[in-house]
């Protein structure tokens, strides 16, 4: 099919972007890779009077150190982070080319942004589950101009957030490293979206006992959610298998899982308790290979 009509506008600057969404209003839709949104446009699942297209703002790109964090721009693709070679990213926040490297193909990679994954919100995308597991927060320019939005409040539900007419996200914010998170993730299809993830990370204290840790899951609710009653669980143990698989099984425990035509909610469930026992058993052996280097003589 093709797609319906709508004014195309190519702006230069972010205020102009905000400009042309505020004029437009709630039908006005932003382009930045357009990996979800065109194939969207072409079903006639949106009708936008209007699309703003966001490609050609550089301000928007790439991924510095700011106040502490490390500040990713909304139009940095998933390809740039997967081949960094910033060592701000490769080792405070592995995580970031690792998770990166495993949305879709190359082809969307190359396409595809950080900043358009997370207004798109999907469940299972790995940028919202690390928004989530990262405690990120997400920077907005609007009408009234600039703010931030903590990532456990901008997720509305599946395909919702908590942007309204005229906002233009620009950046997302990691406050600290995680150089010992980690992601698993299953999906029936290579390239396509999982149909169940979970990012853990586990910090082991001088002592060897599991001194902070986190726990995501995406794929399960409309939305990424923490594990709080894992990490509870975890904290201050000793890092054996057995307290790990504890921790996978409360993760999994308090789920609601959605259902639809990829896969039943039990199923959903049963994932969700093996795949946090893998990201939990990845983080651990990072986390230990890291206190070995710290006390070696």
């Amino acid at each position: 099919m093709k797609p319906p009509p709508f004014t195309y506008h190519r702006p230069d600057t972010a205020e102009e972007a905000v400009q042309l969404l505020t004029e437009y209003g709630p039908d006005a839709r932003v382009l930045a890779g357009g990996q979800s949104l065109l194939p969207l446009l072409h079903r006639r699942l949106v009708r936008p009077t209007a699309l703003v297209d966001v490609a050609r703002i550089a301000a928007l790109r790439g991924a510095a150190r700011q106040d502490g964090a490390l500040r990713v721009g909304a139009l940095t693709t998933h390809a740039d982070l997967e081949r960094t070679a910033d060592p701000q990213v490769r080792d405070g926040l592995p995580v970031l080319p690792e998770t990166a490297r495993l949305i879709g193909h190359l082809p969307v990679r190359v396409r595809g942004t950080v900043g358009g994954s997370l207004a798109h919100a999907d469940p299972a995308a790995e940028w919202c589950l690390l928004a989530i597991l990262l405690d990120a927060d997400l920077d907005v320019l609007g009408p009234e101009g600039q703010r931030t939005i903590p990532a456990g409040e901008f997720f509305a539900g599946a395909h919702r957030t908590s942007l309204a007419p005229g906002d233009l996200l620009t950046g997302v914010r990691f406050p600290h490293s995680a150089a010992t998170a980690a992601v698993a993730e299953y999906g029936p299809q290579r390239g396509s979206l999982p149909l169940v993830a979970a990012g853990a990370e586990i910090v082991l204290g001088p002592d060897g006992r599991i001194a902070a840790t986190r726990i995501a899951l995406g794929g399960v609710e409309d939305r990424p959610v923490r594990s709080y009653a894992a990490e509870q669980a975890l904290l201050g143990g000793v890092p054996e298998r057995r307290l790990l698989d504890h921790a996978a099984r409360l993760a999994a425990k308090d789920l609601d899982p959605r259902a639809d035509r990829r896969a039943p909610a039990g199923y959903r469930r049963d994932l969700a308790r093996t795949l946090t026992g893998r990201a939990l058993a990845a983080s651990l052996a990072r986390s230990t290979a890291r206190l070995q280097e710290a006390t070696a003589p």
